[in-house]
């Protein structure tokens, strides 16, 4: 049997090394999600893309925290669980990388990029279909876990594509300091509508107003009467409704729309706590005031992503829009990070430093 010269064990020692990941303990989670729900692993990876593969192999810098990855860990009528988490892997969502290996033709080494990435040190993104490289780097890389990537893109696709949004209109956002709902608001107001948003501290309430430009916004946990307090805030009624929230406030929504109202579904940070959701009583209302209510995936827009940097990134650049994080240090944050958006203890979008250039 030949033996290895001292030359290639070096190099095989060198290729392989350990690889910090955040994993589930259970392929599905119920009841309220908690931190012990998830742990540190740690793995090995090979850093070297496999020979005849068009992946990439990217060494993680930054990784975004979600409202949505709590569907994933969770076993939904009509969700897509399976389809993301697998036992003893590591969580995945969205992150910004930089490129230590290629096989694909797009992709070279050193390239920043973001996409669809795992909760760990490195990954080896074999499915690249949702993976951009990053071409304007004179905004803060972080903001491509965020304003310029996934949510940026669902804030802009959900008020333009789906709401068809018109000067004048009454606009009403939901978890509006959330990551969607804080670009939500202020495109709106870009375009010249009355905006009103809901968030879940006085902090957040008065920042909506001050550093974003909403023209009013409540603390929903200080409302007992949600249809009172939306006829106060719209006494001539809600023409968009951008709901990131579901539940009881869109039920809600539902009785306060104008005729013709658009809803964007988005998402429902209220019921993904709950194995059996609330339901919603004034449908009928669709019928009554012919409201449009469509759901969307960012996913199905991503050939408008270069339209939408055309857009965005003047207006970073001319200080029209404007963008708040919540950024910690370290994949041992990402649990606590993810728990804390259901609570609404996150103050902007929320992101993690895994390591630095």
């Amino acid at each position: 049997m030949m033996m290895a010269s001292g030359k290639e064990e070096e190099e095989e020692v060198v290729s392989i090394i350990s690889n910090k990941q955040v994993v589930l303990r259970d392929h599905h989670v119920t009841g309220y999600l908690k931190e012990s729900d998830m742990c540190i692993s740690i793995s090995t990876i090979t850093l070297k893309v496999p020979d005849n593969s068009k992946g990439v192999l990217v060494k993680n810098l930054y990784l975004s925290c979600d409202p949505y990855i709590r569907g994933h860990t969770k076993s939904i009528q009509g969700g897509y669980a399976d389809e993301y988490f697998k036992t003893d892997s590591p969580i995945i969502g969205y992150g910004v990388a930089k490129v230590l290996d290629s096989g694909h033709p797009n992709f070279k080494k050193d390239d920043l990029v973001w996409g669809l990435t795992g909760w760990e040190e490195y990954t080896l993104i074999t499915e690249t279909e949702s993976l951009f490289k990053i071409h304007h780097t004179d905004a803060p890389l972080s903001y491509y876990t965020g304003f310029l990537s996934m949510p940026g893109m669902t804030a802009f696709t959900g008020f333009y594509e789906i709401c068809s949004p018109e000067k004048g209109e009454y606009v009403f956002v939901s978890s509006a300091f959330g990551a969607v709902g804080q670009i939500v608001g202020q495109l709106a107001k870009l375009l010249g509508c009355y905006v009103v948003g809901s968030a879940g501290s006085k902090e957040k309430v008065d920042l909506l107003k001050t550093k974003f430009g909403f023209d009013e916004a409540f603390n929903y946990k200080e409302e007992k009467d949600y249809d009172a307090c939306l006829k106060r805030y719209f006494p001539e009624g809600i023409d968009i409704y951008f709901d990131n929230v579901g539940g009881k406030m869109l039920d809600v929504a539902l009785l306060n729309m104008r005729l013709h109202g658009r809803i964007a579904a988005c998402g429902m940070i209220s019921q993904y706590e709950f194995d059996k959701p609330e339901g919603v009583h004034n449908l009928f209302n669709i019928i009554t005031k012919r409201v449009r209510i469509q759901g969307f995936m960012v996913l199905d827009y991503y050939h408008l992503y270069s339209n939408f940097l055309g857009i965005m990134i003047p207006y970073i650049k001319a200080g029209k829009i404007v963008y708040e994080e919540d950024i910690t240090e370290g994949l041992e944050s990402l649990p606590a990070a993810l728990v804390r958006l259901f609570s609404g203890k996150n103050a902007g979008k929320a992101v993690a430093v895994i390591a630095h250039e």
